[in-house]
């Protein structure tokens, strides 16, 4: 080192706005004027004089001490300035101008004046403290002069948690001593008064050196002593302070307090360094060990959702149609149930993974991380396609269970009515066969053959009238055949036997008739007034028996109008029934004046009418019958009158209410859509008005249970058609669904955007300006930017993207970033994403590789012995189990690689 002399300038010391000098970290200026400074009207308290002096100079001494020399009286030793002048040199590590040789008063004023014009190079303008006042001796000044340059270089640099100086130096303190009991650092004067502040600092960071369960508050001189001794010797701290002279002041001085802490500061700086690189670490993979657990969850959960839709699809799909309307109610029934009670959560699983996967995406951005791609097959768009599949199975189901049953109802119809009218034709045949084959022609006499005939005749008369209903059973069979009835094969074996029965009665009819009237030539004509008698009592009771048929008739209707016919009809059947009446006393009449002229004529009568079966007996008691089967009808048309009255109330009161819910989905996702366009206030508030929304969109979901009820009701009543509503259940359900769904997505969009403002540091109005810019280009409210309304948006924004190839190529690499999936659209989010991602200050793969170059000592590797050390034990553990060995030529056994391990967390090599 050189001799010092003095030169001849005046400054002036304190507070007073400067700029950054070299070496400065901030304005000196500002900040000296938030230290309780020097108050030049008073005179310095002795006490603190006296600790301030101390502890200046055991401070100026532990950084002379590396030049080789000391002071021992602060304001004698520095009154040349030559060991000013090398304390600063010492502690700067930079040269100070040449000293001027010589002892005179003016060389030591020279001197100590560069000393101070080198501080206040450093950013700090000094006032009323001048070079004449220091080469006087003059202690005040000097004790202020020492006091900036630890400011200066020994405190302003301090930085904790975006504090700086003395607030981060007592943030420091208190970080450090939080854990230790009796100990609340509040201020650099009485907090330390008790010496376990000092302690707690030391036994913090090595806690080998301090036995600090067994300090005692109330011995205030022995924890100072303890503390201050274990400093000097395992620390290089010097003594800066008596622990009398702390102790039996009221309070001690504030600076002294600060130096000596600034001190214990800068021995642990090391430690601090490393403890701040661990938390960079800490928080790195913190990020990444939450990313991890929602990739896990998100391949959990798409995993379940896919296997469900894989279950049900087949489910869906299977249209096999049962044999009986029983069981194909009871797959209406288990489809309701699936529509009820299994597809709804689902649908909100649908949802809230999308949601998830959103999300998870923002925070990856967020976070600088790649972009998550789920395993194969786990894609949203592989769950959306499996949900459209799932929609296309569902799609007609339940209207092919409907029109199912409707067809199994007419299908049992029909097979009753076959059953009906094969019986009563089975029954008119009974013994038909025996006496078309009896000979009894063969020992007739005349008037008895000609009776045969006649009786013949009637015969085929009553043949060809139940020729309509045999060709209606086997119409019957055949709708039957075709509409696939499952006891197909005895209803044809039935229908078979009647026809070859029918067949069978034709062939003998035929054969009989020409037996008869060979011998017809032969006879005499039979009575003719019994031959009117059978020829009208044929066809009457022919009507009659049709009467009980129709009367008897199964129907199935499904409308009012319907049922309106079938009464309609019945009504004029009735109208029919005087004539009908007077026809059979017409009948009557003629047999009993066949009975009168027998009576008459003294002729005795064998037996019956010959020429027919039909007794009036007979007559009198089909018509009996056709009397009581007219109120039985009336009965049962007024009964599914009320039946269709009721399902067309049903239908109504379900028109009335889908009239009314339909409309209201409506115009809610138009209102959803409206708002997501129009977003006012602080984003805040959106999601308040949006969850609000929501909230009264759930509490509207007791009129769509209604209206679930009432549809119930009428499928229940097998009601197929409705019309007075276009809306159907299924396209209530959908819209309904699609509802919670818009609006569940539109709050997450503003949730992200929420969690991409915070963790960008947008300001709202930068949020409202970008959504401003954002909905004047979206000119379609779609919600979404043609690459042509995102380059007009961008050049209206400042953005060079115009039409050359400079511009272009910025164009081109935007949309990289915007729309990496190249689907021609920009979302809101992903603008928000770009507008504040090149500017903000993340967390980089670099970053992470220097604070864990600080934990492994400057060395190109870490080992796991020391990750557990400075890691938390999970976050150590995570850490080893993902590293790969370090390969370097330095390596040495259990070597670590962190370089590739920080890289691949940022997606910027492999592991």
């Amino acid at each position: 080192m050189v001799d010092y002399h003095a030169a001849n300038q005046s400054y002036q010391y304190g507070p007073s706005s400067g700029s950054n000098g070299a070496g400065g970290g901030g304005s000196m200026g500002d900040y000296m004027a938030q230290e309780d400074d020097w108050d030049r009207d008073l005179l310095l308290d002795p006490a603190w004089e006296k600790q301030q002096r101390k502890t200046f100079t055991a401070w100026c001494n532990s950084h002379l001490r590396k030049a080789g020399t000391q002071i021992e009286n602060i304001d004698e030793d520095f009154r040349d300035g030559l060991k000013l002048m090398l304390l600063l040199e010492v502690i700067s590590g930079e040269r100070l101008p040449k000293p001027e040789r010589g002892k005179m008063r003016v060389h030591k004023i020279n001197n100590v004046n560069k000393a101070l014009d080198f501080i206040a190079s450093k950013g700090v303008k000094l006032v009323s403290i001048g070079a004449e006042e220091i080469v006087d001796g003059n202690a005040k000044m000097t004790l202020g002069m020492i006091w900036t340059i630890i400011l200066r270089f020994a405190i302003q640099d301090i930085s904790v948690e975006e504090t700086s100086a003395k607030e981060g130096l007592l943030l420091w303190c208190q970080r450090k001593t939080a854990p230790y009991k009796n100990v609340n650092v509040q201020n650099f004067h009485i907090s330390w008064k008790d010496g376990l502040a000092f302690n707690a600092l030391i036994h913090r960071h090595r806690p080998e050196l301090i036995e600090y369960d067994k300090l005692r508050k109330d011995d205030p001189v022995t924890n100072l002593n303890n503390a201050f001794e274990v400093a000097e010797k395992y620390l290089d701290i010097p003594k800066m302070l008596d622990a009398e002279d702390i102790v039996n002041t009221a309070r001690p001085d504030e600076k002294a307090i600060m130096t000596y802490v600034s001190s214990f500061y800068h021995a642990f700086s090391g430690a601090q360094k490393a403890e701040t690189a661990a938390n960079r670490i800490c928080k790195v993979l913190a990020v990444n060990q939450e990313n991890e657990h929602l990739m896990e969850d998100y391949e959990r959960l798409a995993s379940d959702l896919l296997e469900w839709i894989r279950r049900t699809i087949p489910w869906l799909e299977d249209r096999v149609p049962q044999k009986t309307i029983q069981e194909m109610q009871q797959k209406l029934e288990d489809f309701r149930d699936y529509r009820r009670v299994h597809k709804p959560p689902k649908v909100q699983e649908k949802c809230q993974l999308e949601i998830n996967f959103n999300t998870l995406q923002t925070k990856l951005r967020l976070s600088n991380r790649p972009a998550f791609m789920p395993s194969e097959g786990k894609m949203v768009s592989d769950i959306n396609n499996g949900w459209q599949h799932l929609e296309q199975a569902e799609k007609g189901y339940e209207e092919w269970l409907l029109n199912e049953i409707r067809r199994l109802e007419r299908l049992d119809h029909l097979a009753e009515k076959f059953r009906q009218k094969a019986s009563i034709h089975e029954a008119w045949t009974d013994g038909k066969e025996a006496m078309l084959k009896h000979r009894d022609y063969e020992t007739a006499t005349l008037s008895d053959i000609k009776a045969l005939i006649r009786k013949h005749e009637a015969f085929e008369s009553d043949l060809a009238a139940h020729q309509d209903r045999v060709e209606q059973i086997a119409a019957i069979a055949q709708e039957l055949n075709e509409l696939d009835y499952y006891d197909s094969h005895n209803v044809n074996t039935r229908c078979q036997k009647i026809c070859d029965q029918w067949d069978a009665l034709g062939s003998l009819t035929h054969s009989r008739r020409e037996a008869l009237e060979k011998t017809e030539k032969q006879l005499e004509t039979i009575d003719q007034l019994h031959l009117e008698y059978a020829k009208r009592a044929a066809p009457f009771n022919n009507w009659m028996e049709s009467a009980m048929e129709d009367l008897q008739d199964m129907f199935i209707v499904h409308t009012t109008e319907e049922i309106e016919g079938l009464i309609s009809a019945h009504d004029q059947f009735k109208s029919t029934l005087p004539d009908a009446d007077r026809e059979r006393e017409a009948i009557l009449a003629i047999h009993k004046e066949a009975q009168r002229i027998a009576e008459s004529n003294h002729i005795k009568l064998s037996g019956s009418n010959p020429y027919t079966t039909v007794t009036p007996q007979i007559i009198n008691s089909k018509w009996e019958k056709v009397q009581q089967l007219v109120p039985k009808r009336d009965h049962a048309l007024l009964e599914e009158q009320s039946k269709q009255q009721s399902n067309e109330h049903l239908r109504r009161q379900f028109a009335s209410q889908a009239n009314i819910v339909g409309p209201w989905i409506q115009t809610k996702m138009e209102e959803i859509g409206r708002i997501s366009i129009e977003m006012n206030g602080t984003l805040e508030d959106q999601l308040s008005h949006l969850k609000q929304y929501e909230r009264s969109i759930v509490d509207y979901k007791p009129n769509l249970d209604l209206l679930e009820q009432q549809h119930q009701l009428i499928q229940e009543a097998l009601i197929f058609d409705n019309k007075h509503t276009n809306y159907t259940m299924e396209h209530i359900r959908v819209g309904w669904e699609q509802l919670l769904t818009t609006i569940a997505r539109t709050i997450n969009e503003v949730e992200n955007q929420i969690l991409t403002r915070d963790a960008k540091g947008i300001s709202q109005e930068q949020m409202q300006e970008f959504r401003a810019s954002f909905n004047h280009f979206d000119k379609d409210h779609g919600g979404a930017l043609g690459p042509e309304e995102f380059k007009a948006c961008l050049i209206s924004l400042g953005y060079d993207v115009e039409n050359d190839r400079q511009g272009d190529a910025e164009f081109n690499r935007i949309m990289s970033v915007v729309d990496p999936n190249h689907s021609g659209l920009v979302t809101f989010q992903a603008f928000i994403d770009f507008m504040s991602r090149e500017t903000t200050d993340t967390d980089t793969a670099d970053q992470v590789i220097a604070s864990f170059k600080v934990l492994a000592g400057d060395k190109n590797f870490i080992t796991a012995e020391e990750l557990r050390r400075e890691l938390p034990p999970d976050q150590a553990e995570y850490c080893i189990a993902r590293m790969a060995p370090y390969q370097g030529p330095d390596a040495v056994p259990g070597a670590l690689d962190y370089k590739s391990f920080s890289t691949a967390l940022y997606g910027e090599s492999d592991l």
